[in-house]
């Protein structure tokens, strides 16, 4: 997204300056957005709808763990419009105070996600104790600010020049193909973004409820699949307040400003309970390992 107001626009995001979705913020608001950190992902829809922030840079699912679900729920709860997305490559480093050497090391603290991710060097390394902490740059900014003198950090390249900390080992995630999905959100109400380059693809993500009845999903998706657009993921959530009702986020390639997508979701909503355009932006692009920027 290109920002072409005066002022940079204000991106909230969890987490603590340094964290993986601060990285997203950049990719997806560029380098003069101004990244506020929030510590929960409720806070920062909350502060997009209030004004205090005009966008967030929301992870939405990672290659390795799934969906976030608690993202989704938001995504129905808040009146916020997808507008972009973007891959951010996890790539863990483990970060240490200036002058702590990797052979001090007892301890190690970061989100347990990341922790899980990084079993072969905690196997390779049994001298060091896996430590769960909340967030992966706030165990780097605590380590910091307490002045640990045995223990590291595992977290985004990014945020060991923030909290002035030093990288001791690169990328000692498990397996490199890791990535995580963002969103950009901004209020429905907020101006249309600038228009992509011709010949970008269109995603569209929705979400829509059917009667619990036989051939009900079928019929949906058929409603897609009758016009050759390619559903690239359906997602279910509980729907609150029906025990063993859903809703279904579906994401398919094509925009509503073409006939087939339109003509699909008329389709769907003739046979839906409800149906909702939660956003249309430009597909990403995804790139292998090796083949851009890590952090």
């Amino acid at each position: 997204m290109t920002n072409t107001s005066a002022a940079p626009i204000r991106v909230g995001f969890q987490g603590e300056l340094g964290a993986f979705s601060q990285v997203a913020t950049r990719q997806l608001a560029g380098e003069e957005a101004v990244p506020v950190p929030f510590p929960t992902f409720q806070q920062v829809f909350e502060a997009v709808t209030n004004g205090t922030c005009d966008a967030a840079a929301i992870p939405i699912e990672n290659t390795l763990h799934g969906s976030i679900h608690e993202n989704y729920d938001h995504l129905l709860k808040f009146d916020l419009g997808i507008r972009a997305e973007t891959f951010v490559r996890i790539v863990h480093n483990l970060i240490a105070p200036p002058g702590v050497k990797f052979e001090d090391l007892t301890r190690v603290f970061s989100h347990p996600v990341a922790l899980a991710q990084c079993l072969h060097f905690f196997d390779a390394n049994p001298q060091i104790k896996r430590t769960p902490y909340y967030d992966t740059a706030g165990s780097v900014k605590m380590i910091m600010e307490e002045s640990l003198k045995d223990a590291g950090a595992i977290a985004s390249a990014a945020a060991a020049p923030i909290y002035g900390a030093t990288i001791l080992k690169t990328s000692i995630e498990d397996d490199r193909q890791n990535f995580t999905r963002f969103f950009l959100l901004r209020p429905n109400s907020a101006p249309p973004e600038p228009a992509p380059a011709i010949g970008v693809k269109y995603k569209t993500t929705i979400v829509f409820t059917v009667k619990n009845v036989p051939g009900a999903l079928f019929r949906s998706l058929a409603a897609l699949a009758l016009r050759d657009l390619d559903m690239t993921k359906i997602e279910s959530r509980p729907l609150r307040g029906k025990p063993w009702e859903y809703l279904f986020y579906l994401d398919f390639i094509g925009s509503p400003d073409e006939a087939p997508a339109r003509n699909a979701l008329g389709h769907l909503a003739e046979m839906a309970d409800m149906l909702r355009v939660l956003g249309s932006y430009p597909a990403a692009g995804f790139q292998e390992p090796g083949t851009g920027p890590s952090y």
